[in-house]
């Protein structure tokens, strides 16, 4: 069988400098005009060097199934994050390491212990959105990143309140303004720019919040070492009493760069598919009359498991998750030698990325790929490599069931307790947040008042 070549954007307006300031500056654009003439496969220079995007789902389960044979999912290629996360996180770690510590850090995302974490979700959401106003214009971004760091704090860090809490709560915020828009984003893609100059310089001021962050998670391990509680169940707790095949627990410095990580993949990851939710079913009638039909047959006190079992609930999440998935590709893959991909030559060395975006607008597995359509998730079951919001294979997202857990409670007890309606005049487009998509602008909206 003769070998296809994987076509590469080439001409004089796709050098390595320009495709990397495209991606940086509009991956949307990037994706969707080269995806249109590439459908399935084809190489890019957006990180200096060749990235493959692979964007079929058969070519995906060939290239994510043969993670430990033909590919590697090495951490270093991740380096970009490790300025956030440090140099401990399972999402920069590889081999043994790797698999060790994600095997450490799984129990606490399964079984018993997420159902601890409904009530607080709950909670949590009811205490942010009680301020709102009646006719009161608020940005839904801002408010869900309210909620999902203070679920990050209690339920992951188990910190509820005091001046630990609130330094904690400013300082996330400061350190995350990094990635708030495209231009920031810069920071993080380009190393020239990360000068320290001083607190005031957008590197040294960066710098220093991070600082800060590490002295405040060190002192709250430090407590937690001096006066262990058992019947504690955060996740920090559980994290601090596992222990390795060798009986070795954790160190400081690898809780504290797991923490950050989980703050990273699942606080801003969380807000930013809420926001893109309460827009979704606010901007489609039948939509959010069919959600408030399903959600009232429940009651007012409903279980938090009844509501994460609810079927259209579950529909409109995976439906907000397909359309504008927050992260747009999965982590990259390396070929370890000279191989095939479903018959296309790959060579050592070769880095590939699924992309997540382009696969799931793909109008042969998704008709009508631009429309927002839930039922879509009720009709057909897609397979891990045809949706695959969280990733797949040995990079998984780790805290993929908290993440929805926490997004379909959310969205439930804020629509069972309020009548809200969108303050934006035209369709909300979504722009780079760091290395995730987000809505433009933050989606505004309007409490109309409580029902």
């Amino acid at each position: 069988m003769t070998q296809r070549t994987i076509a590469r954007i080439r001409g004089p307006k796709a050098t390595a400098l320009v495709q990397r300031l495209q991606w940086v500056a509009d991956p949307l654009q990037y994706m969707d005009t080269w995806g249109k003439q590439h459908p399935d496969i084809f190489a890019t220079q957006v990180t200096g060097n060749t990235m493959i995007f692979v964007n079929h789902p058969q070519i995906l389960q060939e290239l994510l199934t043969r993670d430990t044979r033909d590919f590697e999912a090495p951490g270093r290629v991740n380096q970009i994050l490790q300025p956030l996360l440090g140099e401990q996180s399972l999402i920069l770690l590889e081999g043994d390491r790797h698999r060790q510590q994600r095997k450490l850090l799984m129990p606490p995302f399964h079984g018993d212990r997420m159902r601890n974490y409904g009530e607080l979700i709950c909670d949590v959401t009811q205490k942010v959105t009680s301020r709102w106003h009646e006719n009161e214009v608020f940005v839904a971004r801002d408010a869900m990143q309210e909620v999902s760091l203070m679920v990050i704090l209690q339920a992951v860090f188990g910190i509820y309140s005091g001046e630990r809490y609130d330094l904690l709560k400013r300082s996330i915020a400061s350190m995350l303004s990094v990635t708030n828009s495209p231009l920031s984003s810069s920071l993080l893609f380009f190393s020239f720019l990360q000068q320290d100059l001083g607190s005031w310089s957008p590197w040294g001021r960066f710098l220093r919040q991070r600082q800060q962050i590490d002295q405040l998670l060190f002192t709250e391990i430090a407590e937690r070492r001096q006066h262990p509680d058992e019947d504690r169940t955060d996740i920090l707790s559980l994290m601090m009493a596992a222990r390795d095949e060798q009986g070795q627990p954790m160190r400081d410095e690898e809780l504290r760069d797991e923490l950050l990580t989980l703050l990273f993949a699942g606080h801003e990851t969380t807000a930013t598919a809420l926001a893109w939710t309460l827009y979704w079913v606010h901007r489609q009638p039948e939509v959010y009359g069919t959600l408030m039909q399903e959600l009232d047959s429940l009651g007012p006190d409903a279980d938090p498991m009844a509501i994460f079992r609810l079927p259209y609930l579950t529909a409109v999440c995976q439906e907000t998750l397909r359309i504008y998935p927050v992260g747009m590709l999965t982590f990259p893959r390396v070929a370890k030698r000279v191989t095939e991909l479903a018959g296309y030559r790959v060579t050592t060395g070769d880095t590939l990325v699924g992309c997540i975006y382009l696969t799931h607008r793909r109008p042969d597995l998704y008709p009508e790929p631009r429309r927002f359509k839930p039922e879509r998730f009720m009709e057909r079951k897609f397979s891990p490599y045809e949706y695959l919001p969280f990733g797949a294979g040995a990079r998984q997202c780790i805290g993929m069931a908290l993440a929805q857990y926490e997004m379909k409670l959310a969205l439930a007890t804020i629509l069972m307790n309020y009548q809200l309606a969108l303050a934006e005049k035209h369709p909300v487009k979504a722009a780079r947040r760091g290395v995730t998509l987000s809505p433009l602008g933050g989606v505004r909206m309007k409490m109309i008042g409580r029902r």
